[in-house]
C-alpha cells in the first residue's frame, strides 16, 4: 500500500522512518542556512584531479543534473577544469528541433493533432536525464529562472515551439557573450509578448498614450543590474548613510522609449499590418514566434532617450536599431552587471550565501575573461565552478535543492530510462500531487522565489541569510514531495504507456545493483549513500536507514515464492532510496 503522510496524525513506533521522512523536510532550512559543518576552508586547485569519487559527485552535483558513475568517472580521469572545458566546448542538441520531431510524429498519426506544453517538457527532461551537453543545460535552466519568460502566461503557453527555442536560445547566447545573450533576450518575441513590448508604440499627445514601460523597468531590476549600486563583490555602495537606487522612474521613462516600434519578423516589413498581426496581405513568417522581433521606424520614438547617464539625441528619421544598440551598450558595461548576474549564477549552480570575495572573483571574470573580452559568459561559469568556495566548506555553504533537481538528480543517480524515448514528464505545477515547480512555468517575471528569500521564523533569518527555495516549501508542499517520491521510487515517473503489453510509466529505474546488495542492508544503504549523499551520510541516518531496510522480511526461499522474494529485495530498494531522497542532508546540496 502506498505511503500517504497525514501532518499530526500519530503513526505508532513501526511507522517513525515515514514520520522522520516528513519532519527531515522541514529541518532542512535549519541546515541550508548553518550549513552543518564546521570544517575550515580549504583552497582546492581548479586544475587537480578530484581527491575522491564523493568529491567528483559533489562537485557534478552543482554542474549538472546530478551525477552518474560514467561523469565521476570522466571527472575522475581528467580534473576540474578540463571537464569544465570539456563540457563548454560540447555542441548543443535543439529543443526546439525535439518539439518539431514530436509534433510531427504526432501529424503522422492524426493531422489535426499537434505538439504542445509537454513537449518542451519532454525535451527538457531528455536533456536533463541523459544529454552529454550537461553543463550547458544546467546553466540555461539557471538562466531561464534569472531571465524569465513562463508558459504559465496564456499567450506564451499558446507558442510552445517558441519556448522550445528560447531554452535553445539561453544555451547558446548564455554560454557566449553576455552582450549578445541581452539582445537576444530583448528581440526574442517571447519575451515581447511575456513583458508587452512587442507593439509597443510611441507616445501620442492627442490620445495620451506613453510607451509601455514593462520590459524598460524588467531589464534593468530583473536581467542586468539590479535596484540598488554594488560593489565588485556584490554588496551594496553607501552614499551619506544610505544605499544608491540605480535607476528612477525617470530612467524607465527614457529607457521605454527605446523599446517603441518593435514587433513580428516578417516578409513584409515595415508594413504596418506586419507590425500589428504578424502578416501583411495574408503573408506571414511561419516561424516569426521566435525568430528576432524587428524595428518599425513608423512605431518608434523619435524624442531623446535619457537613461542610466546615457542620452539618445531625439532623431530626425526614427532608427529603432540604432536606439537598441545604444541603450543595450550601456546596460552592458553598467558595472552592477557583473556582480548582480554573477552572484545569481553562482546561486543557481552552487550555494545561496556566497562570501563577497567569491562574487568580486566572478565579478572580475565578467568584467575581464583573461584576455580583455567583457562579459564572456564562459569565463563567468568557469569562474563560478572552479573557485575555491565552490568546493570548501564553511559554516554557511549549500542550497536547498529546488523540487526540479531533486527528481533529476534522483532520475541520473539510478539510470532511469523512458520506454517510449520521449521522457514523458508534463506539468509537475502542484505542490499537492508533483513537485510544485515545472521547468519554464514560473508564477511570474520574478521566478517561482527571490534570489534574496529569507525565510521568516528560521534559523537562516536569525542570521539574516538568504535560503531562496524556501520560498515555495510549505506543509502541502512538503508532504507532495514525499508522496511524489514514493511513487517515483516504487512505480517510475511520467505519463503511463502500453510498453511491453504493460500499463506502466515512462520512465524506469535500474535498480539491478542495488536488489543485488538487497540481503545486505549495510551494503545496500553505502550504495544509496554514493549514488545520493555522495559519502556524506551521517552515522545517525545510516542506521536509522538500515533499521527500516532491515525490518523488511525477505522469506526464505520455496519452490513457489520466487515472486514473493523478488518484490521484498525491492522494497527494501525502494525503503533506502525513499529514505535518502527525503533526508535534510539529500534535500540540502552542499
Amino acid at each position: 500500500m502506498g505511503l500517504v503522510l497525514h501532518p499530526g496524525r500519530d503513526r505508532g513506533t513501526a511507522r517513525q522512518p515515514w514520520r522522520a521522512a516528513l519532519l527531515a523536510i522541514a529541518a532542512s532550512a535549519l541546515l541550508a542556512a548553518c550549513g552543518g559543518s564546521k570544517e575550515e576552508e580549504s583552497t582546492p586547485d581548479p586544475a587537480a584531479l578530484p581527491a575522491s569519487r564523493s568529491e567528483a559527485a559533489a562537485f557534478l552535483a552543482k554542474s549538472t543534473f546530478g551525477p552518474t558513475d560514467a561523469a565521476v568517472d570522466r571527472l575522475m580521469a581528467i580534473g576540474y577544469a578540463a571537464w569544465v572545458d570539456e563540457q563548454l566546448a560540447l555542441p548543443a542538441r535543439s529543443h526546439r528541433a525535439s518539439w518539431e520531431a514530436a509534433d510531427a510524429a504526432l501529424k503522422a498519426v492524426d493531422p489535426n493533432s499537434a505538439a504542445g506544453q509537454n513537449e518542451v517538457f519532454y525535451s527538457f527532461w531528455q536533456q536533463a536525464v541523459s544529454g552529454e551537453d550537461q553543463l550547458r543545460q544546467r546553466v540555461a535552466y539557471a538562466l531561464s529562472q534569472i531571465i524569465v519568460i513562463s508558459m504559465a502566461d496564456g499567450t506564451v503557453g499558446d507558442n510552445p515551439r517558441a519556448v522550445a527555442a528560447w531554452l535553445d536560445m539561453l544555451g547558446d547566447k548564455g554560454l557566449g557573450n553576455y552582450r549578445a545573450l541581452i539582445e537576444a533576450v530583448s528581440l526574442h518575441p517571447m519575451m515581447g509578448v511575456y513583458l508587452s513590448h512587442l507593439r509597443n508604440q510611441k507616445a501620442d499627445a492627442r490620445t495620451g498614450r506613453v510607451p509601455d514601460e514593462n520590459y524598460a523597468r524588467e531589464v534593468m531590476q530583473l536581467f542586468s543590474i539590479g535596484l540598488l549600486e554594488l560593489n565588485a563583490d556584490g554588496t551594496p555602495k553607501i552614499q551619506g548613510g544610505k544605499e544608491i537606487e540605480t535607476y528612477t522612474p525617470a530612467d524607465i521613462a527614457g529607457l521605454a522609449r527605446v523599446f517603441t516600434g518593435f514587433s513580428w519578423a516578417c516578409p513584409a516589413a515595415p508594413a504596418s499590418g506586419c507590425f500589428y498581426s504578424g502578416s501583411s496581405g495574408g503573408v506571414s513568417d511561419p516561424d516569426r514566434a521566435f525568430k528576432p522581433m524587428v524595428g518599425y521606424p513608423q512605431f518608434h520614438s523619435t524624442e531623446v532617450k535619457s537613461f542610466l547617464g546615457a542620452t539618445i539625441p531625439a532623431q530626425g528619421t526614427a532608427d529603432p536599431q540604432a536606439s537598441l544598440r545604444s541603450a543595450l551598450d550601456t546596460i552592458y558595461q553598467h558595472p552592477n552587471v557583473g556582480p548582480f548576474i554573477g552572484k545569481q549564477l553562482i546561486q543557481r549552480l552552487v550555494t545561496s550565501n556566497p562570501s563577497p570575495a567569491y562574487v568580486k572573483a566572478v565579478a572580475d571574470a565578467f568584467a575581464n575573461n583573461g584576455a580583455g573580452v567583457r562579459g564572456d559568459m564562459k569565463a563567468v561559469v568557469k569562474a563560478v565552478l572552479l573557485n575555491p568556495e565552490a568546493r570548501a566548506a564553511s559554516p554557511t555553504a549549500g542550497k536547498l535543492r529546488e523540487p526540479v533537481l531533486r527528481l533529476s538528480a534522483l532520475l541520473r543517480a539510478f539510470g532511469y530510462r523512458s520506454d517510449t524515448g520521449n521522457y514523458r514528464i508534463g506539468n509537475t505545477d502542484s505542490p499537492a500531487t508533483s513537485l510544485g515547480q515545472t521547468p519554464l512555468r514560473a508564477p511570474s517575471v520574478f521566478n517561482f522565489y527571490r534570489p534574496g528569500y529569507v525565510p521568516p521564523g528560521t534559523e537562516a533569518a536569525t542570521q539574516s541569510l538568504a535560503v531562496p527555495e524556501m520560498q515555495i516549501l510549505h506543509e502541502t508542499s512538503a508532504a507532495g514531495y514525499v508522496n511524489t517520491m514514493r511513487d517515483a521510487i516504487a512505480s517510475g515517473v511520467g505519463a503511463t504507456t502500453n510498453a511491453s503489453g504493460t500499463n506502466r510509466r515512462d520512465l524506469q529505474p535500474d535498480f539491478t545493483a542495488e536488489i543485488a546488495l538487497a540481503d545486505q542492508p549495510a551494503a545496500l544503504v553505502d550504495r544509496v549513500d554514493a549514488k545520493l549523499l555522495y559519502g556524506a551520510m551521517p552515522a545517525d541516518l545510516k542506521t536509522e536507514i538500515q533499521g527500516a531496510v532491515t525490518s523488511i522480511v525477505i522469506p526464505a526461499p520455496t519452490a513457489n515464492n520466487a515472486a514473493q522474494i523478488a518484490t521484498a529485495r525491492r522494497n527494501r530498494v525502494n525503503a533506502a532510496v525513499f529514505l535518502a531522497m527525503v533526508s535534510p542532508e539529500f534535500l540540502v546540496q552542499k
